[in-house]
């Protein structure tokens, strides 16, 4: 049986946050996606991509990385056609980790922060952050491929306390 539902096909998250103050060490975040298989939906990632890498076919980029959220408007930009993803990929966590390099800050010290996630221009969510203000990293999107090979989005906000490393093996469980 055919269906009119097409689910979600490419979205874009952004984030964005205010600079640090004067002669305070920068805020640095950024946005992480975790791929899982078939086979291991909750298990570790496949790939990640994030500010120093893409994913292996194109399908997730990071079309902007900012390390101190200077800028107008949205300073991080992820694209992810997840109509492209193969077959193989059923599960994409989308994330956001603050960088610990200068001290440990967590996004209740950081102004400003949102992220917001849209297919074309229809918002599919946007957070502030403020219901994980204690975290250092946070869930904030679960795509999901259903029986019939289309995507659909959750809404996933989810603090952790944690470094960017261990964040990117914990995200998906």
């Amino acid at each position: 049986m055919s269906t009119l539902s097409k689910g979600i096909e490419k979205v874009e998250v952004t984030l964005k946050w205010d600079p640090s103050p004067a002669g305070t060490p920068d805020n640095d975040l950024d946005l992480v996606a975790a791929t899982y298989t078939a086979d291991a939906p909750h298990g570790d990632p496949a790939y990640l991509v994030h500010f120093d890498s893409r994913s292996p076919d194109g399908t997730i980029t990071l079309n902007r990385d900012s390390r101190t959220g200077q800028g107008f408007g949205f300073d991080e930009i992820m694209t992810l056609e997840l109509d492209r993803l193969a077959e193989t990929y059923t599960r994409v966590i989308v994330g956001v980790a603050i960088q610990q390099g200068e001290g440990r800050k967590v996004f209740g010290e950081i102004a400003n922060t949102a992220v917001r996630i849209r297919e074309g221009y229809t918002d599919l969510t946007e957070h502030d952050f403020a219901g994980v203000a204690g975290a250092t990293a946070a869930t904030v999107a679960e795509f999901t491929r259903d029986e019939s090979g289309q995507w659909r989005f959750r809404s996933a906000l989810r603090g952790f306390d944690t470094d960017p490393n261990a964040f990117t093996a914990e995200m998906g469980r």
